[in-house]
Protein backbone atom coordinates (compact mmCIF):
# COMPACT_ATOMS: atom_id res chain seq x y z
CA UNK A 1 0.00 0.00 0.00
CA UNK A 2 1.30 3.47 -1.05
CA UNK A 3 1.87 5.68 1.92
CA UNK A 4 -0.74 7.93 1.51
CA UNK A 5 -2.81 5.46 1.48
CA UNK A 6 -2.25 4.07 4.86
CA UNK A 7 -2.14 8.05 5.88
CA UNK A 8 -5.38 8.39 4.41
CA UNK A 9 -6.93 5.39 6.25
CA UNK A 10 -4.96 5.95 9.82
CA UNK A 11 -6.50 9.45 9.59
CA UNK A 12 -9.59 7.62 8.90
CA UNK A 13 -9.32 5.37 12.23
CA UNK A 14 -8.37 7.87 14.43
CA UNK A 15 -11.17 10.15 13.52
CA UNK A 16 -13.55 6.76 14.27
CA UNK A 17 -11.30 6.53 17.75
CA UNK A 18 -12.05 10.30 18.43
CA UNK A 19 -16.05 10.22 18.27
CA UNK A 20 -16.29 7.62 20.89
CA UNK A 21 -17.85 9.67 23.99
CA UNK A 22 -15.76 7.69 26.14
CA UNK A 23 -12.54 8.37 24.75
CA UNK A 24 -10.07 10.84 26.41
CA UNK A 25 -9.31 12.72 23.11
CA UNK A 26 -6.61 14.90 24.71
CA UNK A 27 -4.61 11.77 25.21
CA UNK A 28 -5.90 9.99 21.94
CA UNK A 29 -4.51 13.38 20.25
CA UNK A 30 -1.34 13.15 22.28
CA UNK A 31 -0.52 9.36 22.05
CA UNK A 32 -0.84 10.02 18.06
CA UNK A 33 2.67 12.38 17.77
CA UNK A 34 4.08 9.40 19.58
CA UNK A 35 2.93 6.17 17.37
CA UNK A 36 2.76 6.03 13.83
CA UNK A 37 1.01 3.48 11.16
CA UNK A 38 3.31 1.22 9.34
CA UNK A 39 0.97 -1.03 7.73
CA UNK A 40 -2.49 -2.01 6.92
CA UNK A 41 -4.43 -4.86 5.22
CA UNK A 42 -7.86 -6.91 5.76
CA UNK A 43 -7.35 -7.48 9.35
CA UNK A 44 -4.34 -6.36 10.60
CA UNK A 45 -2.66 -3.22 11.49
CA UNK A 46 1.27 -2.55 12.52
CA UNK A 47 2.03 0.54 14.87
CA UNK A 48 5.13 1.61 16.23
CA UNK A 49 6.16 3.65 18.77
CA UNK A 50 9.54 4.65 20.15
CA UNK A 51 9.87 2.82 23.62
CA UNK A 52 9.29 -0.16 25.24
CA UNK A 53 6.90 2.26 27.78
CA UNK A 54 4.95 3.66 25.17
CA UNK A 55 3.89 0.70 23.60
CA UNK A 56 3.19 -1.24 27.06
CA UNK A 57 1.02 2.15 27.34
CA UNK A 58 -0.61 2.13 24.43
CA UNK A 59 -1.38 -1.34 24.57
CA UNK A 60 -2.98 -0.59 27.69
CA UNK A 61 -4.97 2.08 26.96
CA UNK A 62 -5.75 2.51 23.47
CA UNK A 63 -5.38 -0.99 21.61
CA UNK A 64 -8.99 -2.15 22.79
CA UNK A 65 -10.84 1.29 21.46
CA UNK A 66 -8.55 0.83 18.21
CA UNK A 67 -9.45 -2.69 17.44
CA UNK A 68 -13.46 -1.43 18.30
CA UNK A 69 -13.31 1.23 15.71
CA UNK A 70 -11.46 -1.26 13.25
CA UNK A 71 -14.35 -3.27 13.16
CA UNK A 72 -16.82 -0.59 13.04
CA UNK A 73 -15.69 0.90 9.87
CA UNK A 74 -14.60 -2.46 8.42
CA UNK A 75 -17.21 -5.16 9.68
CA UNK A 76 -14.33 -7.69 10.41
CA UNK A 77 -12.00 -8.89 12.98
CA UNK A 78 -8.62 -7.11 13.12
CA UNK A 79 -5.33 -8.23 15.09
CA UNK A 80 -3.55 -4.99 15.95
CA UNK A 81 0.22 -5.00 16.74
CA UNK A 82 2.14 -2.12 18.57
CA UNK A 83 5.54 -2.35 17.84
CA UNK A 84 9.01 -0.80 19.50
CA UNK A 85 10.97 1.48 16.67
CA UNK A 86 13.82 2.55 18.23
CA UNK A 87 15.56 3.14 14.83
CA UNK A 88 12.68 5.59 13.07
CA UNK A 89 13.39 3.52 9.78
CA UNK A 90 10.06 1.88 8.50
CA UNK A 91 11.30 -1.72 7.81
CA UNK A 92 8.76 -4.32 8.92
CA UNK A 93 9.30 -5.95 12.17
CA UNK A 94 8.24 -9.11 13.13
CA UNK A 95 5.61 -9.33 15.83
CA UNK A 96 2.87 -11.77 17.30
CA UNK A 97 -0.12 -10.29 16.69
CA UNK A 98 -2.54 -8.58 19.83
CA UNK A 99 -5.62 -9.61 19.25
CA UNK A 100 -9.10 -8.19 20.92
CA UNK A 101 -8.44 -9.99 24.68
CA UNK A 102 -7.74 -8.05 27.39
CA UNK A 103 -4.85 -5.98 27.68
CA UNK A 104 -1.69 -7.29 29.34
CA UNK A 105 -1.87 -7.46 32.81
CA UNK A 106 0.68 -4.57 34.64
CA UNK A 107 2.87 -7.89 35.71
CA UNK A 108 2.78 -9.00 32.52
CA UNK A 109 3.78 -5.80 31.29
CA UNK A 110 6.41 -4.63 33.44
CA UNK A 111 8.24 -7.78 33.48
CA UNK A 112 8.76 -6.63 29.55
CA UNK A 113 9.83 -4.02 30.96
CA UNK A 114 12.23 -4.54 33.41
CA UNK A 115 14.22 -7.60 31.29
CA UNK A 116 17.74 -7.43 31.71
CA UNK A 117 18.21 -6.32 27.73
CA UNK A 118 16.60 -3.06 28.33
CA UNK A 119 19.21 -1.87 30.76
CA UNK A 120 21.65 -1.68 27.63
CA UNK A 121 19.63 0.54 25.61
CA UNK A 122 20.34 4.03 25.17
CA UNK A 123 18.78 6.24 28.47
CA UNK A 124 16.72 8.89 26.73
CA UNK A 125 14.27 5.85 24.97
CA UNK A 126 12.92 5.68 28.91
CA UNK A 127 11.77 9.34 29.70
CA UNK A 128 8.08 8.99 30.49
CA UNK A 129 5.95 10.64 27.77
CA UNK A 130 4.90 14.43 28.83
CA UNK A 131 1.64 14.29 27.72
CA UNK A 132 0.46 11.33 29.83
CA UNK A 133 -2.71 12.56 31.65
CA UNK A 134 -4.10 9.50 33.10
CA UNK A 135 -7.73 10.12 34.46
CA UNK A 136 -8.59 5.80 34.35
CA UNK A 137 -7.59 4.06 37.43
CA UNK A 138 -7.47 0.48 38.34
CA UNK A 139 -9.28 -1.88 40.37
CA UNK A 140 -7.59 -1.09 44.01
CA UNK A 141 -7.93 -2.29 47.51
CA UNK A 142 -8.48 -5.58 47.06
CA UNK A 143 -5.91 -9.06 46.82
CA UNK A 144 -5.82 -10.89 43.41
CA UNK A 145 -7.26 -13.71 45.33
CA UNK A 146 -10.54 -11.50 46.81
CA UNK A 147 -13.23 -9.76 45.05
CA UNK A 148 -15.20 -6.57 46.31
CA UNK A 149 -17.94 -7.67 48.32
CA UNK A 150 -21.15 -6.37 45.99
CA UNK A 151 -22.30 -3.16 46.61
CA UNK A 152 -19.39 -2.02 49.09
CA UNK A 153 -17.20 0.59 48.04
CA UNK A 154 -13.36 -0.20 48.45
CA UNK A 155 -11.44 3.22 49.22
CA UNK A 156 -8.19 4.53 47.30
CA UNK A 157 -6.70 4.37 51.08
CA UNK A 158 -8.08 1.64 51.64
CA UNK A 159 -4.86 -0.79 50.18
CA UNK A 160 -0.87 0.06 50.25
CA UNK A 161 -0.99 -1.83 47.05
CA UNK A 162 -4.31 0.87 44.82
CA UNK A 163 -1.04 3.19 45.16
CA UNK A 164 0.33 2.74 41.33
CA UNK A 165 1.06 5.06 38.53
CA UNK A 166 -1.97 4.30 36.25
CA UNK A 167 -3.88 5.75 39.36
CA UNK A 168 -2.08 8.60 39.65
CA UNK A 169 -3.70 11.35 37.82
CA UNK A 170 -1.12 13.95 36.06
CA UNK A 171 -1.46 17.54 35.26
CA UNK A 172 1.07 20.58 35.02
CA UNK A 173 1.44 20.64 38.63
CA UNK A 174 3.06 17.37 38.98
CA UNK A 175 3.99 16.16 35.96
CA UNK A 176 7.94 16.38 35.77
CA UNK A 177 7.77 14.76 39.60
CA UNK A 178 5.71 11.84 37.59
CA UNK A 179 8.08 11.47 34.94
CA UNK A 180 11.06 11.18 37.08
CA UNK A 181 9.17 8.20 39.26
CA UNK A 182 8.59 6.62 36.67
CA UNK A 183 12.16 6.49 35.22
CA UNK A 184 13.59 5.57 38.95
CA UNK A 185 10.94 2.96 38.71
CA UNK A 186 12.26 1.15 35.40
CA UNK A 187 16.01 1.43 36.49
CA UNK A 188 16.22 1.92 39.81
CA UNK A 189 19.91 3.02 41.18
CA UNK A 190 21.23 3.38 36.97
CA UNK A 191 19.92 7.05 35.68
CA UNK A 192 21.06 10.25 37.26
CA UNK A 193 18.03 10.43 39.66
CA UNK A 194 20.12 8.90 43.00
CA UNK A 195 18.79 10.12 44.94
CA UNK A 196 15.60 11.19 43.80
CA UNK A 197 14.09 14.01 45.99
CA UNK A 198 10.21 15.16 45.84
CA UNK A 199 8.46 17.54 47.61
CA UNK A 200 5.16 19.62 48.41
CA UNK A 201 2.79 20.07 50.81
CA UNK A 202 0.79 17.39 52.44
CA UNK A 203 -2.05 15.83 50.58
CA UNK A 204 -0.67 16.43 47.01
CA UNK A 205 0.78 13.22 46.22
CA UNK A 206 4.19 12.34 47.21
CA UNK A 207 3.41 9.47 49.37
CA UNK A 208 1.44 7.93 46.07
CA UNK A 209 4.63 8.46 43.88
CA UNK A 210 6.33 6.87 46.82
CA UNK A 211 4.39 3.50 47.16
CA UNK A 212 3.80 3.52 42.41
CA UNK A 213 7.70 3.57 42.60
CA UNK A 214 7.53 0.58 45.29
CA UNK A 215 4.66 -1.49 44.01
CA UNK A 216 6.24 -0.77 40.29
CA UNK A 217 9.42 -2.47 41.27
CA UNK A 218 7.74 -5.33 43.43
CA UNK A 219 5.74 -6.48 40.57
CA UNK A 220 8.24 -6.05 38.26
CA UNK A 221 11.39 -6.88 39.56
CA UNK A 222 11.05 -9.35 42.34
CA UNK A 223 15.07 -10.14 42.43
CA UNK A 224 14.77 -6.46 44.10
CA UNK A 225 14.68 -5.78 47.98
CA UNK A 226 12.29 -2.38 48.67
CA UNK A 227 11.95 -0.99 51.96
CA UNK A 228 9.32 1.65 52.69
CA UNK A 229 9.98 3.56 55.83
CA UNK A 230 8.05 7.39 57.05
CA UNK A 231 10.87 8.67 58.88
CA UNK A 232 9.15 9.18 62.05
CA UNK A 233 9.05 5.52 62.19
CA UNK A 234 12.37 5.39 61.34
CA UNK A 235 13.55 7.41 64.44
CA UNK A 236 11.42 5.53 66.48
CA UNK A 237 13.25 1.88 65.31
CA UNK A 238 16.62 3.66 65.49
CA UNK A 239 15.50 5.20 69.51
CA UNK A 240 14.24 1.57 70.52
CA UNK A 241 17.71 -0.27 68.79
CA UNK A 242 19.82 2.27 71.08
CA UNK A 243 17.12 1.81 74.17
CA UNK A 244 17.76 -1.79 73.64
CA UNK A 245 21.64 -1.94 72.82
CA UNK A 246 22.62 -2.75 76.47
CA UNK A 247 20.41 -5.16 76.68
CA UNK A 248 21.13 -6.91 72.76
CA UNK A 249 24.86 -5.85 71.67
CA UNK A 250 23.38 -6.72 67.88
CA UNK A 251 20.42 -4.56 67.90
CA UNK A 252 22.00 -1.40 66.48
CA UNK A 253 23.97 -3.40 63.94
CA UNK A 254 20.49 -5.10 63.30
CA UNK A 255 19.19 -2.43 62.78
CA UNK A 256 21.52 -0.64 60.13
CA UNK A 257 21.83 -4.02 58.30
CA UNK A 258 17.53 -3.98 57.91
CA UNK A 259 18.16 -0.66 55.98
CA UNK A 260 21.33 -1.47 54.06
CA UNK A 261 20.28 -4.80 52.84
CA UNK A 262 17.67 -2.66 50.59
CA UNK A 263 18.22 -2.32 47.06
CA UNK A 264 15.24 0.54 46.53
CA UNK A 265 14.81 2.41 50.07
CA UNK A 266 12.24 5.10 50.29
CA UNK A 267 12.19 7.48 53.21
CA UNK A 268 8.47 9.69 53.70
CA UNK A 269 8.68 13.18 55.02
CA UNK A 270 12.08 13.44 56.17
CA UNK A 271 11.49 16.70 57.44
CA UNK A 272 10.78 14.81 60.81
CA UNK A 273 14.82 14.80 61.04
CA UNK A 274 15.00 17.86 61.94
CA UNK A 275 16.62 18.14 65.27
CA UNK A 276 17.38 14.12 65.45
CA UNK A 277 21.18 14.73 64.86
CA UNK A 278 21.86 10.87 66.06
CA UNK A 279 19.22 9.35 63.55
CA UNK A 280 20.70 11.79 60.88
CA UNK A 281 24.28 10.48 61.32
CA UNK A 282 22.93 7.02 61.28
CA UNK A 283 20.76 7.47 58.13
CA UNK A 284 23.84 9.75 56.61
CA UNK A 285 25.83 6.54 56.84
CA UNK A 286 23.37 3.79 55.33
CA UNK A 287 22.85 6.69 52.51
CA UNK A 288 26.53 6.81 51.78
CA UNK A 289 26.75 2.72 51.92
CA UNK A 290 23.19 2.28 49.32
CA UNK A 291 24.78 5.16 46.51
CA UNK A 292 27.83 3.46 46.96
CA UNK A 293 26.20 0.56 45.93
CA UNK A 294 24.04 1.90 43.11
CA UNK A 295 21.57 1.13 45.01
CA UNK A 296 18.34 3.54 44.95
CA UNK A 297 16.82 5.84 47.40
CA UNK A 298 13.71 8.21 46.80
CA UNK A 299 13.27 10.98 49.53
CA UNK A 300 9.62 12.99 50.15
CA UNK A 301 9.30 16.42 52.64
CA UNK A 302 7.04 18.66 52.69
CA UNK A 303 9.44 21.38 52.19
CA UNK A 304 12.45 21.92 49.59
CA UNK A 305 15.99 20.52 50.87
CA UNK A 306 17.28 24.09 51.47
CA UNK A 307 14.40 24.58 53.68
CA UNK A 308 14.76 21.51 56.14
CA UNK A 309 17.23 22.53 59.50
CA UNK A 310 19.77 20.23 58.91
CA UNK A 311 23.44 20.39 58.18
CA UNK A 312 24.58 21.58 55.15
CA UNK A 313 26.20 18.21 54.38
CA UNK A 314 23.30 16.10 55.09
CA UNK A 315 21.26 18.66 52.76
CA UNK A 316 23.66 18.46 49.84
CA UNK A 317 23.63 14.79 50.26
CA UNK A 318 19.89 15.00 49.87
CA UNK A 319 20.13 17.11 46.75
CA UNK A 320 22.76 15.65 44.89
CA UNK A 321 20.64 13.66 42.00
CA UNK A 322 17.27 15.14 41.09
CA UNK A 323 14.85 17.17 43.16
CA UNK A 324 11.57 17.88 41.97
CA UNK A 325 8.61 19.74 43.60
CA UNK A 326 4.93 18.94 43.41
CA UNK A 327 2.94 21.96 43.24
CA UNK A 328 -0.67 22.21 44.19
CA UNK A 329 -2.94 21.42 41.02
CA UNK A 330 -4.79 23.91 38.80
CA UNK A 331 -8.55 23.27 38.24
CA UNK A 332 -8.07 21.09 35.82
CA UNK A 333 -6.33 18.56 36.87
CA UNK A 334 -8.75 18.84 39.72
CA UNK A 335 -11.42 18.32 37.50
CA UNK A 336 -9.39 15.13 36.34
CA UNK A 337 -9.16 14.23 39.93
CA UNK A 338 -12.73 14.16 40.33
CA UNK A 339 -13.54 12.01 36.87
CA UNK A 340 -11.00 9.06 37.91
CA UNK A 341 -12.42 9.17 41.42
CA UNK A 342 -16.35 9.18 40.21
CA UNK A 343 -14.65 6.36 37.88
CA UNK A 344 -13.14 3.93 40.16
CA UNK A 345 -16.81 3.89 42.15
CA UNK A 346 -18.54 2.74 39.28
CA UNK A 347 -16.15 0.07 38.03
CA UNK A 348 -15.19 -1.26 42.42
CA UNK A 349 -18.96 -1.08 42.52
CA UNK A 350 -20.74 -1.88 39.35
CA UNK A 351 -23.06 1.21 39.05
CA UNK A 352 -22.27 2.46 35.91
CA UNK A 353 -25.68 4.28 35.33
CA UNK A 354 -24.11 6.87 38.42
CA UNK A 355 -23.96 10.62 37.06
CA UNK A 356 -22.86 13.28 38.03
CA UNK A 357 -23.02 16.77 35.99
CA UNK A 358 -20.11 18.70 34.69
CA UNK A 359 -20.98 21.56 36.52
CA UNK A 360 -20.99 19.96 39.73
CA UNK A 361 -17.33 18.30 39.17
CA UNK A 362 -16.27 21.64 38.19
CA UNK A 363 -18.02 23.06 41.59
CA UNK A 364 -15.94 20.81 43.64
CA UNK A 365 -12.94 21.31 41.52
CA UNK A 366 -13.13 25.20 41.92
CA UNK A 367 -14.07 25.20 45.91
CA UNK A 368 -12.04 22.46 47.24
CA UNK A 369 -8.36 23.44 48.47
CA UNK A 370 -5.37 21.67 47.04
CA UNK A 371 -5.49 19.16 49.30
CA UNK A 372 -6.71 15.83 47.55
CA UNK A 373 -8.17 14.12 49.96
CA UNK A 374 -10.48 16.96 50.55
CA UNK A 375 -11.51 16.78 46.84
CA UNK A 376 -12.29 13.11 47.19
CA UNK A 377 -13.66 13.53 50.23
CA UNK A 378 -16.28 16.01 48.57
CA UNK A 379 -17.07 13.49 45.77
CA UNK A 380 -17.92 10.75 48.62
CA UNK A 381 -20.07 13.05 50.44
CA UNK A 382 -22.03 13.57 46.38
CA UNK A 383 -21.86 9.92 45.60
CA UNK A 384 -23.47 8.93 49.08
CA UNK A 385 -26.60 11.50 48.94
CA UNK A 386 -27.47 9.75 44.93
CA UNK A 387 -27.26 6.42 46.33
CA UNK A 388 -29.56 7.44 50.08
CA UNK A 389 -32.05 9.35 47.33
CA UNK A 390 -32.29 6.95 44.96
CA UNK A 391 -32.25 10.10 42.31
CA UNK A 392 -30.41 9.75 38.99
CA UNK A 393 -28.45 13.09 39.33
CA UNK A 394 -28.52 16.36 41.99
CA UNK A 395 -28.50 19.50 41.70
CA UNK A 396 -25.50 22.50 42.54
CA UNK A 397 -28.01 24.01 45.34
CA UNK A 398 -28.24 20.59 46.60
CA UNK A 399 -24.22 20.43 46.31
CA UNK A 400 -23.72 23.45 47.93
CA UNK A 401 -25.25 22.49 51.01
CA UNK A 402 -24.24 19.01 51.08
CA UNK A 403 -20.91 20.58 50.81
CA UNK A 404 -21.36 24.15 53.24
CA UNK A 405 -19.15 22.58 55.87
CA UNK A 406 -16.90 20.22 54.20
CA UNK A 407 -14.02 22.23 52.71
CA UNK A 408 -11.51 23.02 54.99
CA UNK A 409 -11.55 26.82 54.11
CA UNK A 410 -14.48 27.03 56.39
CA UNK A 411 -12.48 25.56 59.11
CA UNK A 412 -10.24 27.34 61.78
CA UNK A 413 -6.97 27.55 61.17
CA UNK A 414 -5.54 26.68 64.58
CA UNK A 415 -7.77 23.44 64.35
CA UNK A 416 -5.38 20.84 65.76
CA UNK A 417 -5.72 16.43 66.28
CA UNK A 418 -6.23 17.23 69.88
CA UNK A 419 -9.29 19.14 69.53
CA UNK A 420 -11.09 16.70 66.72
CA UNK A 421 -10.13 13.90 69.87
CA UNK A 422 -11.70 15.98 72.24
CA UNK A 423 -15.09 16.70 69.93
CA UNK A 424 -15.29 12.98 69.27
CA UNK A 425 -14.85 11.72 72.26
CA UNK A 426 -17.64 13.87 73.90
CA UNK A 427 -19.77 13.29 71.07
CA UNK A 428 -19.55 8.97 71.92
CA UNK A 429 -18.63 9.24 75.55
CA UNK A 430 -15.51 7.93 74.93
CA UNK A 431 -12.25 8.73 77.97
CA UNK A 432 -9.34 9.71 75.94
CA UNK A 433 -7.19 6.87 77.60
CA UNK A 434 -9.64 4.42 75.84
CA UNK A 435 -9.23 5.87 72.46
CA UNK A 436 -5.68 6.00 72.08
CA UNK A 437 -5.57 2.95 73.85
CA UNK A 438 -5.67 -0.43 72.47
CA UNK A 439 -9.25 -1.64 73.24
CA UNK A 440 -10.96 -3.59 69.73
CA UNK A 441 -14.28 -2.99 71.06
CA UNK A 442 -17.20 -1.69 69.13
CA UNK A 443 -17.84 1.27 71.83
CA UNK A 444 -14.06 2.18 71.24
CA UNK A 445 -12.88 0.85 67.99
CA UNK A 446 -15.47 2.98 65.91
CA UNK A 447 -15.12 6.64 67.52
CA UNK A 448 -11.27 6.06 67.01
CA UNK A 449 -11.65 5.18 63.50
CA UNK A 450 -14.06 8.38 63.24
CA UNK A 451 -11.80 10.45 64.93
CA UNK A 452 -8.77 9.30 62.85
CA UNK A 453 -10.74 9.97 59.26
CA UNK A 454 -11.75 13.60 60.28
CA UNK A 455 -8.29 14.29 61.37
CA UNK A 456 -7.31 13.25 57.49
CA UNK A 457 -9.77 15.03 56.03
CA UNK A 458 -9.84 18.52 57.88
CA UNK A 459 -6.34 18.91 59.34
CA UNK A 460 -3.49 18.62 56.30
CA UNK A 461 -1.37 16.41 58.02
CA UNK A 462 0.10 13.04 56.94
CA UNK A 463 -0.72 9.58 58.44
CA UNK A 464 2.48 9.32 60.33
CA UNK A 465 1.38 12.61 62.61
CA UNK A 466 -2.23 11.32 63.15
CA UNK A 467 -0.81 7.87 63.85
CA UNK A 468 1.30 9.79 66.49
CA UNK A 469 -1.26 10.95 68.73
CA UNK A 470 -3.27 7.72 68.67
CA UNK A 471 -0.30 5.67 69.46
CA UNK A 472 -0.89 3.56 66.27
CA UNK A 473 1.63 3.68 63.12
CA UNK A 474 0.39 4.81 59.75
CA UNK A 475 -0.85 2.12 58.19
CA UNK A 476 -3.62 2.12 60.66
CA UNK A 477 -5.01 5.38 60.49
CA UNK A 478 -4.60 4.60 56.45
CA UNK A 479 -6.95 1.27 57.11
CA UNK A 480 -9.38 3.43 59.61
CA UNK A 481 -9.72 6.60 57.25
CA UNK A 482 -10.52 3.65 54.02
CA UNK A 483 -13.02 1.76 57.04
CA UNK A 484 -14.70 5.62 57.55
CA UNK A 485 -15.22 5.91 53.46
CA UNK A 486 -16.77 3.37 52.77
CA UNK A 487 -19.30 3.33 55.61
CA UNK A 488 -20.13 6.79 54.33
CA UNK A 489 -21.37 5.38 51.23
CA UNK A 490 -23.29 3.11 52.81
CA UNK A 491 -25.03 4.27 55.67
CA UNK A 492 -27.08 6.69 56.63
CA UNK A 493 -26.30 7.05 60.40
CA UNK A 494 -22.61 7.33 59.68
CA UNK A 495 -23.03 9.98 57.25
CA UNK A 496 -25.41 12.36 59.65
CA UNK A 497 -22.89 11.62 62.46
CA UNK A 498 -19.78 12.72 60.69
CA UNK A 499 -22.08 15.96 59.55
CA UNK A 500 -22.38 16.71 62.88
CA UNK A 501 -19.33 16.10 64.31
CA UNK A 502 -17.63 18.68 61.58
CA UNK A 503 -20.36 21.31 62.54
CA UNK A 504 -18.98 20.82 66.52
CA UNK A 505 -15.53 21.13 65.29
CA UNK A 506 -16.29 24.36 63.28
CA UNK A 507 -17.73 25.73 65.76
CA UNK A 508 -14.82 25.30 68.09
Amino acid sequence: MQPTELTKRWEEICEKVSSYPDVNTSQFNALLTRIQPQAISDGFLLLTTESSFMKTWAEKNFSGIILRALEDLYQITFDVVIEVDESGDQSPITQTPLRQTPSPLPEEAGSRLASEDLREEREDQFKIPDFIQKTEVETVGAHKDQQPQSGAFISPDASLSSFTFENFVIGESNRMAYSMAVQVAEFPGNTPLNPLFIYGRSGLGKTHLLRAIQNYINRTRPDITTIYVDAEELISEYTDAVAQHDKEKSSYKNFKTHYEMADVLLVDDIQYFQGKTQTLNIVFQIFNNLINQDKQIILSADRAPKNIDIEERYRSRFMQGGTVDIQPPEVETKIAIVKSYINEYKRMNGNESLFIPEDIQAYIAENSGSNIRELKGAVTIVIYHLNLSGNDTISINEVRTLLEDHFMGMMSKNLTIEDIQKQVENYYKVKHSDLIGSSRSREVLFPRQMAMYLCRQLLDVPYANIGTKFGKDHSTVMHSVGKVESMLLQNRNVQEEVEVLKKLIKDL
